[in-house]
């Protein structure tokens, strides 16, 4: 088998629904990590992308979180529903999906760290 081009970390993380910091796998991230699976093999990507998953990555008021290696590029607040524009958008156009950006996201995650609070 090859080594892969890039990898898609998926963090998976869990705590408890009344945590005070949120969890990827509480927002989603499994089915995320699924759907990314899925979209990366009807992509035609197997074997040159690789979907793994990983603990916490600290950036849990921006769960689900998700970051494509080698690139660096981390994308928040993603959804099973997002998989696909990931995977086509970025992996196979080589353009980053703007609205999922960890960057572009830092207002909505304050928002719910606020709420929780």
């Amino acid at each position: 088998m090859s080594i892969p081009e890039r990898q898609i970390l998926v963090c998976i993380n869990e705590r408890d629904p009344s945590a005070s910091r949120p969890s990827c796998r509480n927002e989603g991230a499994k089915k995320l990590r699924e759907e990314l699976k899925d979209a990366v093999k009807h992509a035609g990507l197997k074997g040159t992308v690789r979907v793994l998953d990983v603990s916490c990555m600290d950036q849990c008021e921006h769960a689900a979180v998700c970051v494509v290696y080698p690139d660096n590029v981390w994308y928040s607040f993603a959804k099973a529903k997002d998989a696909e524009e990931i995977v086509h958008q970025h992996l196979v156009g080589g353009v980053p999906v703007e609205r999922l950006l960890h960057e572009n996201n830092k207002e909505r995650a304050e928002r719910r760290a606020e709420k929780r609070g």
